[in-house]
């Protein structure tokens, strides 16, 4: 059966004067074509990661990482910075709307983009300055995936 974050998932993710056609097959998928299953797994990736990370180095510092966010530059790590800096305008612009799905949408596009960086990049490889700057960005994804579920009433797990 379906459960109830892919129901509610895709219940959100259509404008609601756009027609509705639920395609159970999808929604049972546990692959990338299923958009609740592929953001809960950016969730879960980005927890992986930092548990990753505080177990090969438990003084590791997350935070401080921010300071060196200028010095990554490549392509795939720019388009999450910028995605994850449009959160606080998509939230308010669906809510003044009431239009959730553009929230959906945005988390799709925000675990694309976090899948492309994780698949570019060695987060946990680097100087420290790179290393903890790419962590500062998962951390941030998985905070702002685990915020967007959350007004969807999905839930964000740790581990699939």
């Amino acid at each position: 059966w379906v459960g109830c974050d892919a129901t509610r998932y895709f219940l959100v993710a259509r404008a609601p004067t756009s027609q509705l056609t639920f395609d159970v097959d999808l929604a049972l998928a546990r692959s990338n074509e299923n958009p609740v299953y592929y953001i809960q797994y950016a969730h879960a990736r980005c927890a992986s990661v930092l548990r990753k990370a505080q177990e090969t180095d438990s003084g590791l510092a997350v935070n401080e990482g921010l300071a060196h966010l200028g010095s990554l530059s490549e392509a795939e790590t720019l388009a999450l910075a910028v995605t994850l800096g449009r959160f606080p305008e998509v939230v308010t612009t669906a809510a003044e709307r009431l239009e959730p799905h553009d929230v959906a949408n945005y988390l799709r596009d925000l675990a694309a983009d976090f899948h492309s960086f994780y698949n570019a990049h060695k987060v946990l490889e680097g100087s420290p300055e790179t290393k903890t700057a790419r962590l500062a960005l998962v951390a941030a994804t998985q905070q702002v995936i685990a915020s967007g579920l959350g007004l969807l009433g999905v839930s964000a797990p740790d581990a699939m």
